[in-house]
């Protein structure tokens, strides 16, 4: 089978959500010497991009968004050990986490799932987030990049003093912030003055490589 062929065969394996065929057509790439960049670029990732589509079309629901994301999650961490330091480069790094007050993160995990998929190293800072944590994260790791998630309408007030406290620490203008969650709006992230708005972690995403240029 042609390298083409066998990586055309894993990412159709990962939009079809086949777990097993997947991790094999992986080991059956490695085995043939195809590079894991590769690999991650012209499989899982396109995988992925396959998937936000027929999610954004409605073919695809919240289900099979994370079982993708688990299944390009895997192969990624299988293919780490055989990644020479110069493959690992990533394209670009996101911090992300759920604000202070709410515990909820399925959907901050899917997007993290989905950042990595992409290419991305993210540092996921968990949920019921400080601001403080936030700037800290961005001190320590220098991101491209902030992403906060809220689930409830009393806690979207954090994510505001999120990025107040960015300022306060001269390090607003170093970083983009996009902020989602199930009472987000465009309107509200632009009152706040976040960068962008992730209506799903697929438009998420989209937006962040955008940004990095890698759309």
């Amino acid at each position: 089978m042609s390298e083409v062929s066998l990586l055309a065969r894993l990412k159709d394996a990962i939009v079809n959500l086949d777990f097993d065929g997947s991790k094999h057509l992986a080991q059956e790439a490695l085995a043939k010497g195809i590079p894991p960049n590769e690999i991650i670029t012209k499989a899982i990732s396109s995988a992925m991009e396959e998937v936000g589509r027929k999610f954004e079309a409605s073919e695809y629901f919240l289900s099979e968004l994370i079982v993708a994301g688990e299944i390009g999650k895997e192969i990624s961490q299988m293919l780490q050990p055989y990644m020479k330091d110069a493959e690992i480069k990533k394209i670009g790094k996101v911090v992300i986490g759920t604000v202070k007050g709410d515990l909820h993160d399925i959907g901050k995990n899917i997007f993290g799932m989905m950042l990595e998929a992409a290419g991305f190293e993210v540092i996921d800072l968990g949920n019921d987030v400080p601001a403080e944590a936030f700037v800290e994260a961005v001190k320590n790791h220098e991101p491209d990049i902030v992403g906060m998630s809220a689930l409830l309408t009393v806690t979207m007030v954090e994510m505001e003093n999120v990025i107040k406290e960015l300022k306060k620490a001269g390090l607003r203008e170093k970083v983009k912030v996009i902020i989602g969650g199930a009472p987000i709006t465009e309107e509200y992230a632009k009152r706040i003055g976040a960068d962008g708005y992730g209506k799903d972690a697929v438009v998420g995403v989209d937006i962040c490589k955008a940004w990095i240029g890698k759309k």
